[in-house]
Order: C-alpha cells, then structure tokens, then sequence
C-alpha cells in the first residue's frame, strides 16, 4: 500500500473552478479507502482540532480566504460490475471519476439513463452529495447506494438510497450529516434497454431544430445535444472562472405564484406539487436587470444570468458582493429569497 503525501500550503487555484486563489495549510490525495484512513489518523496527529474539509472537482466551490487545516481528495477511480439482469445493471463507480467521464463510459457500455446529465462538471462522489440534476434528470433516480468513510472515526457505512434523503440539489450529506462522511464510492442502477427522457421541453426544442425524432433517437443523440446546449449556454471555467448555476431555482407555493403572475405576466413555472412551483432564478435574474453586468471584478453572464464568473482576478468576496446585490434586488422585486447552490467556504462554518 502506498503512502500519501500530505503537501503543505498547498494552492487550491486548481482544484475551484471559479479559479479563486487560495491555499489549504495540508492538502492529501488518496487513491484507496486505505489511503483514506491513514489520511485521517495524519489529521488526528497533527491537525486535530482544526478545520477538516473533503472536496471534489471544486465545481461548487467558492473559497472565502485560506484554508486553515486539511483538505482531502480524493483519485479513486474504476468502474466495477457488480450485477446484471435482464433489463438493467448495478456497477460501482469510484468517487473519484470524473462525472462526464463515467457518463461517457456508461453509454460505451450501452448502459442507458445518465445521457441527460452529460458535461455536468465535478466528480462521482459529488454527485451523490449534491443530487446533480439537468435536462428532466437527477443523480437521485440511479442512485442506489452510496459507501462512505466516517471522517470522525475512519468507520465504513454505506447508504441505501432511501437513507440519502435526496430532493432538489438536497442529500442527508448536506444537511444531518454535513461534513462527516467521504464518499469513496458509488453504485448505480443504469438500464440495458434506451427509453428517452424527453420531459425536458428545451432538449425537446434542440433536438427537433437538429432533425432528430423520437423514432429515430439513440442516447448518443440526446448526449450530444446535451453537450452542445450547455456548451453555448454555459462558459467555460478553463475560460471564464464559474461555478455553473451558482442560484437555486425558488421553490414557492402557487398562490404566491399567482400574485405575481397578476403583475407579471410572462412569469415561468414548472409544477412541483399540487401546492408548489418552481420558478427560474435565470429569468427572476434577468427581470432585475443584471443579465451581463459587472460589479467589479465579478459579472453576471451575459447568456445564463443563473451563473456568475469570475471576470478577471475576482476573490471570493468579489463574487459574494455580486450574489448579495443579485439576492437584494430578487427580494425586493418578486419577494423571493434566491439560495446559493454553490457551498461558500467563508469563516470555516462548513
């Protein structure tokens, strides 16, 4: 078994991609659940008492200042068979893995159900945590176990689905369990027969515009086109630093919906319960006026107003500013408070 190699004052310009500089005082990659625990028993003896801190691609990260403490990784990777039956397969997947990667992997296999969320940044493990969604999909529905490492003790547990809790952008790792554990690994139940998931009506737009029919339509064709509506209206953090969809869509009941539909006519929605709505940040955004401004050092993007970028050495304050003054104007206007979906790492309250 390998070592790790703890590394100290460590830059975390890589590891957001908001591309905020800032530093961890101990940053370790493991590779192995057994990397993991000796990571852990290196916390113990040396940082114990300090901030600890697991994270993934750094996609949905916003870094306040330094890290004083110990960030971990993790490198696992691999995809496991675990079972298969006439119709579907269970296949374990290191936490590690890049997301689209697996995706890729999956639909290679002819492994049918993950094409909708295709080009969504960040890693597997985080996809069980934060239940990533797009396109009519969820994590959530493929889920059915996600196995983990208690970083209070290095026990392992492994969670059923129906333990995760998971709703909109919602698991029990964000919530009861906030911090405790490492995912190092997790399972999915993917289909062995492609039923399209067209409930999405802007898929549905993009792939009639490009000829395709339901009659016609392989997952290769929805992945495609996936990757091509998110690449023209998403930027690119290689390019422009962001975090994705840095607001939650409001969930609000129907009768405030119905007042603001009175005054506000053109008012989106999409049904959620027979008491709730979800209404579209990007749309509550644009109404306020801040498609494409700047505050600074940090913009509202000029095609998706749901995603904030880093215009050019922006710090995380910078962005925060941006996210307050955007969050002022929403209330004032619609009564609506817009939650960040990004995890802001400000006074080690994480």
């Amino acid at each position: 078994m390998n070592e790790i190699k703890p590394q100290l004052h460590y830059s975390l310009l890589s590891h957001n991609t908001f591309g905020i500089q800032a530093h961890a005082d101990c940053f370790i990659q493991y590779t192995s659940v057994e990397q993991l625990l000796q990571a852990i028993a290196c916390y113990r003896e040396h940082y114990a008492g300090r901030p600890l801190l697991h994270i993934g691609g750094g996609s949905n990260l916003l870094f306040m200042q330094d890290f004083p403490g110990v960030i971990l990784h993790s490198a696992i990777e691999g995809v496991e068979l675990l079972a298969q039956e006439e119709e579907r397969v269970l296949v374990r997947v290191g936490a590690g893995m890049n997301w689209d990667s697996w995706v890729e992997y999956s639909l290679s296999q002819g492994w049918y159900g993950l094409e909708n969320l295709s080009l969504i940044p960040g890693e597997v493990g985080a996809s069980a945590v934060q239940n990533i969604g797009a396109y009519g999909a969820e994590a959530a529905q493929f889920i059915r176990k996600v196995e983990c490492v208690d970083l209070s003790d290095g026990s392992l547990r492994t969670f059923d689905v129906e333990e995760c809790d998971y709703g909109y952008r919602h698991s029990v790792f964000k919530t009861l369990h906030r911090g405790r554990y490492a995912v190092t690994h997790v399972q999915f139940a993917l289909s062995l027969r492609f039923s399209p998931n067209l409930s999405y009506h802007g898929l549905t737009s993009a792939l009639q515009e490009s000829g395709k029919t339901e009659a016609n339509l392989t997952a290769q064709d929805i992945r495609e086109t996936v990757i091509a509506v998110r690449r023209q209206k998403l930027p690119d953090p290689q390019v422009q630093g962001n975090a994705g969809s840095f607001f939650m869509n409001p969930v609000v009941p129907v009768s405030l919906y119905n007042r603001l539909k009175e005054s506000h006519a053109t008012i989106p929605c999409y049904r959620v319960d027979d008491d709730n709505v979800k209404i579209p940040a990007a749309w509550l955004i644009e109404q306020c006026g801040w498609k494409g401004r700047s505050l600074g050092k940090a913009a509202v993007h000029a095609r998706q107003p749901l995603v904030l970028v880093n215009a050019g050495g922006a710090s995380g304050k910078d962005i925060m500013e941006l996210c307050r003054c955007v969050q002022a104007d929403v209330r004032e206007r619609f009564g609506i408070a817009l939650q960040p979906e990004v995890m802001i790492l400000s006074n080690f309250c994480i």
